[in-house]
């Protein structure tokens, strides 16, 4: 008998950058809230067997009467309340578990276009290399730059790569991996990055570029345009 899986998604941040009286995971998108959509999307997933779902602490209540059942969930969701930083939301719902054994994906709940078949493939990573993270290879030209914006250099792209989420782990690597952070108050940019100082190897797999995480109004304009073309189409 295989364990659980378990989804963590991270829906606990202000949403400052997108300059809104209403949280950005909150933001309708075709009628439907961002977080619902995000939500349905694991709900869809077989392999995925909970739901954890970290929000500020004055939100409980209405992801509770709203944003589950906007979703139409089916799956056992747990409410956890988030941290100050996205590192102690995840670290909060990665405590949240009551096991020691399983694979977490860890996903953005402002990411509402991930596909099931990648949150699949990520499992199944997790499962092979006991970590595994979406992303895509960078299409653009990768420049460093100083403080005085001035190019630095230009980076060669074949092996540069843009992180996703989710971000799929062993939970015993994963709780290992936040334990060390925050023992040493090390603040990563993605989990995958506190998995790496730990020297063990997390494999990247391909997402898709749709995959967009919705931070600003320019994000929320694309996420609107991506809504009138079918999901066949992209």
């Amino acid at each position: 008998m295989k364990a659980n899986v378990y989804a963590i998604i991270v829906a606990a941040g202000k949403g400052i950058r997108m300059s809104n009286a209403e949280r950005k995971q909150y933001i309708a998108l075709d009628g439907i809230p961002m977080l619902a959509r995000t939500l349905g999307v694991f709900e869809r997933c077989n392999l995925v067997d909970r739901i954890i779902m970290v929000v500020p602490n004055d939100d409980l209540d209405f992801c509770q009467t709203e944003i589950i059942p906007a979703a139409n969930v089916k799956k056992e969701v747990r409410l956890v309340i988030g941290g100050t930083q996205r590192q102690d939301s995840v670290y909060n719902g990665l405590n949240s578990i009551d096991s020691d054994e399983g694979i977490v994906l860890i996903h953005d709940g402002v990411r509402p276009f991930v596909k099931p078949e990648h949150i699949e493939d990520c499992i199944q990573g997790a499962r092979k290399y006991s970590a595994c993270i979406l992303g895509i290879p960078a299409f653009d030209t990768v420049k460093d730059v100083n403080a005085e914006k001035e190019i630095v250099q230009t980076r060669k792209r074949d092996s540069l790569w843009l992180a996703q989420t989710p971000q799929a782990f062993e939970l015993e690597l994963i709780r290992k991996a936040h334990s060390a952070a925050k023992q040493e108050g090390f603040s990563g940019t993605d989990d995958a990055a506190l998995v790496e100082r730990l020297g063990a190897v997390v494999k990247i797999i391909p997402g898709s570029r749709t995959n967009i995480k919705i931070t600003d109004r320019e994000d929320l304009k694309l996420a609107r345009a991506m809504l009138l073309i079918s999901e066949s189409d992209f």
